[in-house]
């Protein structure tokens, strides 16, 4: 039997996250991934501090973002890898009320840093934008789907990743800890995604999947190096290829995409630009969200060994390592959790 200190099961943003508290603390473990849930992977992966639909500053903005940018800088040098893209959010303007309201909350505090007070007028022929744009500062991109194959082959290499189904019923507990297959853990946490619907222990929690799909198109003619936000968003990935983004559905929990989520992004994209454009590729997976827009983050009543790290929405990945630090400093410093993430607050 070998001794870790925690087994970790599923390795999308919330799982990194996690690992790299671990790592970062001299913790040992071991991770199990089947790479059956795919929201991390269709991620836009836009870390953006600002609500555009109502010109408010998303919960605890500052500190995500504190935490989340030196910790892909970590994982960048680590992996000698590229992750962060730097790269302004152009919320564009239907009416002057917008711009003005725009210009209110500029001077908002907590949106003040966040909120260019410049209204940027629209130069592209291509983009349909009459009322200009309102610029969004410190946002980027984050490659998720780069960095979850480069963190799988990392720890493949290190013989610490198992690219298999977790048994849950192969779970025993004793005083001290858990016994699985091979392995005595003193924890195991899980940031499984839409897959805990799945698992005995947590499944009972209050997670409302929400299906997203994007689209990659090929513009060749349009040329711009910023996000373009408006009822769609449109992420610049180089070489003429953008993202698409993004639908939700709430009945139709498949992974693959389909015709109609495709025609809506087309139609909204239509009303966007108007560019010639090829549809290159278009990808699906089920988002892990709350009722209250909060994650699912805590201790199993009863096994107080087992822990859950999920529920991260569409701000994946600016609120993953806030989170998995709450949660490692709950586990190894008995720092209380805050409420709003606690799933206490469903008990």
């Amino acid at each position: 039997m070998k001794q870790v200190d925690y087994i970790i099961v599923g390795l999308g943003i919330a799982g990194i996250s996690f690992c790299e508290f671990l790592k970062t603390n001299n913790k040992t473990f071991v991770v199990f991934d089947d790479a059956s849930q795919k929201s991390s992977r269709v991620a836009g992966g836009l870390y953006n501090p600002v609500v555009l639909k109502r010109f408010t500053s998303v919960w605890k903005s500052k500190e995500q973002l504190n935490l989340a940018l030196p910790l892909y800088a970590s994982i960048e040098k680590e992996l000698q890898i590229k992750l962060d893209y730097k790269i302004p959010v152009y919320r564009r303007f239907a009416s002057i009320e917008e711009q003005n309201d725009w210009f209110s909350a500029s001077d908002k505090l907590g949106l003040s840093g966040f909120l260019s007070s410049e209204i940027i007028r629209n130069n592209n022929p291509y983009i349909e934008a009459p009322f200009g744009f309102g610029k969004v500062l410190q946002t980027g991109r984050i490659d998720v789907k780069a960095m979850i194959q480069a963190y799988k082959a990392h720890l493949l290499s290190q013989g610490i990743l198992f690219q298999e189904s977790f048994q849950y019923d192969a779970l025993s507990f004793s005083e001290t800890g858990v016994q699985y297959e091979q392995f005595s853990a003193s924890n195991v946490v899980f940031s499984e995604g839409y897959g805990i619907k799945r698992n005995p222990y947590f499944k009972d929690l209050p997670l409302n999947p929400a299906k997203g799909e994007l689209l990659v198109i090929y513009a060749p003619q349009l040329k711009i190096d910023f996000v373009l936000k408006s009822g769609a968003f449109l992420i610049p990935l180089g070489d003429d290829k953008y993202i698409v983004g993004a639908t939700y559905e709430w009945k139709d929990l498949s992974q693959s995409p389909t015709e109609c989520a495709k025609e809506e992004l087309l139609n909204k994209l239509q009303g966007l630009i108007n560019c010639s454009f090829e549809v290159i590729d278009q990808v699906a997976g089920v988002r892990p969200t709350v009722k209250d827009r909060r994650p699912l983050v805590g201790r199993h009543l009863v096994h107080k060994q087992l822990f859950v790290l999920n529920g991260l929405g569409t701000r994946g990945v600016m609120i993953g390592p806030y989170v998995a630090k709450q949660l490692f400093d709950f586990i190894e410093n008995n720092k209380p959790l805050e409420k709003e993430i606690d799933i206490v607050r469903f008990s």
